[in-house]
C-alpha cells in the first residue's frame, strides 16, 4: 500500500491501512457501484466498500448493495428543514464507516460545505465528457450540439464549482457518425465504469497527491 496525502496538505503522505475504505454515495440504477464491487472482490484489488447511501429509497443501488452484504443508508432531503442540515446528516452518516476516499457513483445531488470540508480531497466523481469542455448536466448532449468527433468521460476531486475539480484520470470515446445522446452516452458509460474502476484501483494500491490542480498517482 502506497502513501496517501494528509487531505489538507498534500505536500505530507500518511500510510493508510489496506484494503482502502471505500463510500459509495448513489442515486439509481447502481451501474458503476457493481463494478466496484465486482472489482473489489477480486484478490488484490486493494479497495472495499465498506458502505452505500442514496438520496432516494428503494433504488436498484441499494439492492446492489444489500446483495452484497454492504450496510447501507438512505437520507431524502425532503426529511430535514433545510439542505444545510441534510447535508451535515449526509456527512455525518458517511463518516461513521470511516472511509479513506468517497466515490459519487451517479449521486445527483450536490453536496455542500460541511460535505465537502469533512472529506477534502477525498471525493471523487465522474463527468460524461473531457474536462473542461462540457460541464454540468447535459455533457453529452452538448457535445454533440457542438459536432466534436472525440468525447469521453472524466474521474475528478470534487471542489466547489460545477465538474470543475482536479482531475484524477481520462479516456477518450470516438463520435460515430449516426450517434444521438442515448447511444453515446451508453458507450461513455461503458467508458465511465472501466476508468473508475482502474482509477480506484490504482489510488487503493499505489496512492495519491495532490498539488494544487495535479493529480499525482504513483
Amino acid at each position: 500500500m502506497g502513501a496517501r496525502p494528509h487531505p489538507k496538505e498534500a505536500a505530507l503522505s500518511a500510510a493508510v491501512a489496506t484494503p482502502l475504505r471505500v463510500a459509495v454515495l448513489v442515486s439509481g440504477a447502481g451501474t458503476n457501484l457493481q463494478a466496484l464491487l465486482d472489482a473489489c472482490a477480486v484478490d488484490g484489488y486493494g479497495a472495499r466498500v465498506v458502505v452505500v447511501g442514496a438520496d432516494r429509497p428503494h433504488t436498484r443501488a441499494i439492492q446492489r448493495a444489500e446483495q452484497a452484504g454492504v450496510p447501507t443508508f438512505v437520507l431524502e432531503v425532503s426529511e430535514f428543514a433545510d439542505r444545510a442540515a441534510w447535508d451535515d446528516a449526509l456527512a455525518q452518516a458517511v463518516a461513521e464507516s470511516s472511509p479513506d476516499l468517497v466515490v459519487l457513483a451517479g449521486f445527483m445531488k450536490l453536496v455542500g460545505t460541511a460535505f465537502m470540508t469533512k472529506f477534502a480531497a477525498r471525493i471523487v466523481n465522474t463527468h460524461p465528457a473531457l474536462s473542461p469542455s462540457f460541464p454540468g448536466m447535459h455533457a453529452v448532449r452538448d457535445a454533440l450540439d457542438h459536432g466534436v468527433r472525440v468525447t469521453g468521460c472524466t474521474l475528478f476531486f470534487i471542489d466547489e464549482g460545477i465538474d470543475t475539480g482536479p482531475i484524477l484520470a481520462q479516456r477518450c470515446v470516438p463520435v460515430l457518425d449516426g450517434d444521438d445522446e442515448a447511444t453515446l452516452h451508453e458507450r461513455i458509460k461503458i467508458v465511465e465504469r472501466e476508468l473508475l474502476v482502474d482509477t480506484v484501483g490504482a489510488m487503493a494500491r499505489e496512492g495519491w497527491t495532490v498539488t494544487g490542480r495535479k493529480v499525482s498517482i504513483p
